[in-house]
């Protein structure tokens, strides 16, 4: 019989995380299934999952009218439904925490996409639910904006462990490196334990590709045509390349000698949105240690029933940064494109969690 996949990639080095919570998933056994048969040692949520998970699950009835006639409100009743599914999925990934001693089994939380530009405000919700949840396998998620990132830094000087969200360029992704590199020295300097800290840099591919291949589509030449669908494999390589460089080099020499944990890349997106694609396009070009895969179901699917598991995240680097170099020679900025769709990915889940909002301010039934 084949060995699964899946189970695969943990011996290369990588972690499998589902980018999926609900309480279906929860109650009916199914999370619990994708972690015994599968391996997956982590949980990835944002408010785009929560608003399909809550309109479409019938195990949030019962709560949903208990917290509409508590005349509580609409965020409070939001607040209270996931929480409680993240604590839940806290417990189930317990022992993935417990035995990899603190590297997995961690649970991601979101802070209000509203606030994805208010410094002062992602810290003070990003506290409040750290300590609503108390579970030390909690990840609170903040966006890489550039007030998303210092809330980061300030976080994590505090001790807070922090899934960084929404990279879509190297640009991002290197100033979310140097983040945590400079919060992890005051967090120290504090008297901080080193092994508290944990960090994730969440890195967005397929919508890379889809907003590149979309300008190199207006182009029209064979050459850009021969570009399509390789912008978000090179993305993640080269941010790679600069994870190795920087929490395996001098900048990370002091901390990772008292013990932090470097931080680890995250690749986010990962569900191939342009059909003529290979549905595990993101997975199998970017497997390798020390990093870690989210997946959507159809992709977790998809790999277990026809992925190779190879390590091929550190082959063709070189074609990766070429390829970065043929782009912007067609005039495709690839820093200007990430800070498009960050702009383009805050206004999403915003437009989702104001779908969770605006239910939960519907009247309860009579």
């Amino acid at each position: 019989m084949n060995k699964n996949p899946l189970q695969v990639l943990k011996a290369l080095g990588q972690h499998v995380w589902l980018d999926n919570l609900s309480r279906t998933l929860l109650r009916e056994g199914g999370l619990q299934r994708l972690i015994d048969e599968d391996g997956i040692d982590g949980v990835t949520s944002n408010p785009a999952i929560f608003e399909k998970a809550i309109a479409g699950s019938p195990h949030y009835r019962d709560d949903l009218e208990r917290l509409r006639g508590a005349g509580l409100s609409a965020e409070a009743c939001y607040e209270s439904l996931v929480i409680a599914d993240i604590q839940a999925a806290c417990a189930l990934l317990q022992p993935a925490y417990v035995a990899s001693g603190g590297e997995s089994g961690y649970v991601s939380l979101e802070v209000s996409p509203e606030l994805a530009n208010d410094t002062t405000a992602t810290i003070a919700a990003a506290q409040r639910l750290w300590h609503l949840v108390g579970r030390h396998n909690l990840l609170i998620k903040v966006p890489g904006t550039p007030a998303g990132i210092d809330a980061f830094q300030q976080l994590t000087a505090a001790g807070m462990s922090v899934n960084v969200t929404l990279i879509f360029s190297l640009a991002q992704y290197e100033a979310v490196a140097r983040a945590y590199l400079r919060g992890a020295l005051c967090w120290l300097a504090s008297g901080g334990s080193a092994r508290q800290l944990r960090s994730v840099a969440s890195v967005f591919l397929s919508r890379v590709d889809t907003l590149v291949d979309k300008r190199l589509d207006a182009i029209g030449t064979g050459q850009a045509e021969s570009l399509q669908g390789g912008a978000g494999v090179a993305l993640a390589k080269r941010c790679y390349s600069r994870y190795l460089e920087t929490f395996h080099g001098s900048a990370f020499a002091s901390l990772r000698l008292a013990g932090v944990r470097p931080q680890t890349p995250l690749w986010a997106s990962t569900g191939s949105k342009n059909p003529a694609y290979s549905d595990v396009l993101y997975v199998e070009s970017l497997i390798g240690p020390e990093t870690i895969t989210t997946l959507p179901d159809a992709t977790l699917a998809a790999f277990r029933d026809h992925g190779q598991a190879a390590a091929n995240l550190q082959v063709g680097m070189a074609e990766a940064q070429m390829h970065t170099e043929a782009l912007a020679a067609l005039g495709v900025d690839l820093t200007e494109v990430g800070e498009c769709l960050q702009i383009d990915g805050v206004r999403l889940f915003a437009e989702a969690y104001q779908k969770i909002m605006i239910g939960l301010q519907a009247p309860p039934k009579a």
